[in-house]
């Protein structure tokens, strides 16, 4: 897409009658994936770990559309047992869902484990989307033109998958797991759009990345120097609002030319910001025999078997 072309958030098209699940909806990327989909008429679920910010969210949103469709539920993806909840009563509530963007995330903090005792940062931003997914899959498959949007970030070509050291119990650091779990997303969302078309089913599996975007993870990160440095320094120099790096998880939630197994980001310098346009996954992350890899140990680890249809 050249400058003039750039696709922006006006050229969403109509969502009314369209439901999305936004996990991390209650700030950042999340807020600003929710805030233009229900101003172009979508039913949005803020799935949020923290109700009161949600609730605090969803009234912001409401102050400047009155009339927006939104609901606020819980759901701490570092959790499998608060995921398995949150998708069961949802699958009861919604028996057919359109669209689920799988956002939020963690960056960079000490050494922890999450409730099952994963890694905290492959837990959540891996483990915990992939269990989400497999469990609403068929909710998605009801859908009008389905889909899910994993976030994947630029930081994936840096990434590999210890699967010697998962929970880095032998050696930890914290942006090394944090690019794990972010080339764990890219990995997933490929091996996601390879089965889902070896099933025939109409539930498009697309990539996304926001490039450098000025968020709450990259300041309330514990890490001292690099916080110091692209934190409280980088982002006011060189990262772009929110409200411009949720352009490519929109685009691909949305556009009505998107394919199963693009991946959106930023058209401009080294893709870390502008409009979104179609980028390359890196050759690691497309890898079929690391995607089969990944999908079995998430599969062992979650106990979550997706249920595809069988091929036509």
């Amino acid at each position: 897409m050249t400058q003039k072309q750039r696709w922006t958030a006006e050229r969403i098209p109509d969502q009314t009658e369209r439901v999305f699940v936004v996990t991390g909806a209650n700030s950042g990327l999340g807020l600003a994936t929710t805030r233009e989909l229900a101003r172009h008429g979508g039913h949005v679920i803020l799935a949020v770990r923290d109700e009161g910010k949600g609730h605090r969210a969803a009234a912001e949103i409401t102050a400047e559309q009155p009339g927006a469709r939104l609901e606020v539920r819980h759901l701490d993806l570092a959790d499998l047992e608060s995921v398995r909840a949150f998708a069961g009563q949802l699958r009861t509530d919604h028996p057919r869902l359109d669209v689920l963007v799988n956002n939020a995330g963690v960056m960079a903090p000490p050494r922890s484990l999450s409730a099952q005792g994963h890694e905290v940062q492959f837990g959540c931003n891996h483990l915990g989307h992939f269990a989400l997914t497999g469990l609403l899959l068929d909710a998605l498959a009801a859908g009008r033109d389905p889909r899910v949007v994993t976030v994947s970030s630029v930081n994936h070509r840096k990434g590999r998958i210890r699967f010697e050291d998962l929970s880095g119990e032998r050696r930890y650091s914290p942006m090394a797991f944090y690019n794990q779990s972010k080339f764990a997303n890219a990995v997933f969302g490929r091996e996601l759009h390879r089965r889902l078309t070896e099933a025939n089913s109409p539930v498009r599996s697309v990539l996304s990345h926001p490039g450098y975007t000025a968020t709450n993870l990259q300041v309330s990160a514990p890490v001292g120097l690099w916080r110091v440095v692209f934190g409280r320094i980088g982002n006011p120099l060189f990262a772009q609002p929110p409200s411009h790096g949720a352009l490519p998880q929109l685009y691909a939630a949305t556009a009505p030319s998107v394919e199963g197994g693009d991946f959106i980001g930023p058209d401009g310098l080294a893709e870390l910001r502008g409009g979104p346009t179609r980028v390359e996954l890196s050759s690691a992350a497309a890898d079929p025999e690391t995607g089969r890899r990944l999908w079995e140990v998430s599969e062992r680890l979650t106990d979550v078997r997706f249920a595809f249809p069988a091929p036509v």
